[in-house]
């Protein structure tokens, strides 16, 4: 049985539970795979950090060119993240042959035509499992399980720093300053949280899986993006008397031709299966319309999840190598560019301070109508100092047709405030 040498690219928290997955399960994955893989050679930003990280001193790489210049390497695992050096060190390794395994959803989200090319051109593959929703196999059954399926729907929790906030505001009644501290201080959220608590990482993921799922090029840039910093204690309140949690949410949504994709809190009915995924957890929902509705759920992060994700990929690498003296080429990718829905539809809530005095809601509810927007349920929660906070849930509508409306109602002399506008799955 030949020996399938790799290369890890940066050996910190993924990077790390990767080597380890990949030194303690060999003899199983021998058995169970029909492949050895063996991590010959480890890059760090210097040899000292590899070594203490119980690494062979003899693995430990110099630089890129050692790794490229072994022509027993025919794997390149990159974890560093980031777009620089990681492009570089990817588009390199593809140049010169040998496959790449990556979990950088920033960089996939940005260049991955770019990185798809340099894969093309020497027939080396670009394998990214673990780029979305962490141990969770999505990209495989998008790939692989649902291929005979016209996808509708793909609705997911696919940041765990978020869930695992909007968990503990909703259970424990934390205001968001307080659990996002808790939060940085067990490691579940960066000590610059932005990508995170604004969905940058979650417009990223969505970006790459509605382009498989719907078979078009989904710029990241062009999809609606809200985080979760401005989510109060009252929302969570009201959401709950409503019947309804509050999650962020990637959705991409197919709809008569026309494609939406969007991430931002939503009220979830708790009847619906990702209503109860909580803390750091993803899950991710779709909708084919052949298998109907399938919801895959599991950690999102962390060493070994991603690890499992990511070594998943190698070990498909690794039989293609094994098999095969000469990779088979991959072939281009042909997406279009998709045009996206901007004026989407949705149910939504509303939240607003008022004078507390007769005529107040008979004229916001004129503004609302107005605008063709229906209310379905309003509720008058709290009185003081001649103020009152209605909060509201409305019909299904345009989202240009609400703002509208919360434009307009902004506007009256007896509105105070619009404090949350959230939408509704």
């Amino acid at each position: 049985m030949k020996t399938i040498n790799i290369a890890i690219l940066g050996i910190g928290t993924v990077g790390g539970g990767t080597y380890d997955i990949l030194t303690k399960n060999r003899a199983m994955i021998l058995e169970t795979q029909g492949v050895d893989i063996f991590v010959a050679k480890v890059l760090d930003k210097s040899k000292d950090i590899v070594v203490a990280r119980g690494v062979d001193a003899q693995c430990a790489a110099a630089s890129l060119d050692e790794i490229l210049a072994d022509d027993t390497i025919s794997i390149v695992v990159e974890t560093m993240g980031g777009i620089n050096p990681a492009k570089d060190f990817i588009l390199r390794s593809l140049k010169a042959g040998k496959s790449v395994v990556t979990a950088n959803k920033e960089l996939l989200a940005k260049h991955f035509a770019e990185l798809q090319d340099a894969a093309s051109s020497t027939g080396a593959q670009l394998y990214y499992e673990a780029s979305c929703a962490g141990g969770i196999p999505i990209i495989r059954v998008l790939k692989e399980g649902m291929q005979a399926n016209n996808i509708s729907q793909i609705i997911g929790i696919i940041n765990g720093t978020t869930n695992y906030i909007m968990t503990k505001m909703s259970e424990e009644g934390l205001p968001y300053a307080t659990v996002l501290k808790e939060a940085q201080s067990l490691g579940f959220a960066e000590a610059d949280p932005t990508a995170d608590v604004e969905g940058f990482d979650a417009q990223y993921k969505l970006s790459i899986l509605s382009s498989l799922a719907f078979h078009q090029k989904v710029d990241y840039t062009k999809i609606y993006r809200e985080g979760i910093s401005k989510i109060t204690a009252d929302d969570i309140v009201s959401a709950k008397k409503f019947g309804y949690t509050i999650k962020l949410l990637g959705i991409g949504k197919m709809n008569n031709g026309k494609l939406e994709a969007r991430v931002h809190p939503c009220f979830v009915p708790l009847s619906h299966p990702l209503a109860s995924v909580r803390n750091e957890f993803n899950a991710v929902f779709l909708k084919g319309d052949s298998v109907d509705d399938i919801m895959l759920y599991g950690r999102g992060a962390g060493a070994l999840p991603t690890g499992s994700a990511i070594c998943s990929d190698i070990i498909v690498a690794a039989k293609t190598f094994a098999a095969s003296k000469k990779l088979p080429r991959a072939k281009k990718a042909k997406m279009k560019d998709a045009s996206l829905l901007s004026d989407f539809e949705s149910a939504y809530y509303l939240s607003l301070t008022v004078k507390d005095q007769a005529g107040v809601l008979a004229k916001i509810s004129k503004v609302f109508g107005d605008n063709k927007v229906s209310i379905r349920q309003m509720i008058q929660t709290a009185e003081k100092d001649g103020l009152a906070r209605l909060v509201f849930l409305t019909h299904k509508t345009g989202e240009s047709a609400m703002q509208k409306a919360l434009a307009a109602t902004k506007k009256l002399a007896e509105v105070e405030s619009a404090e949350s506008l959230i939408r509704v799955l």
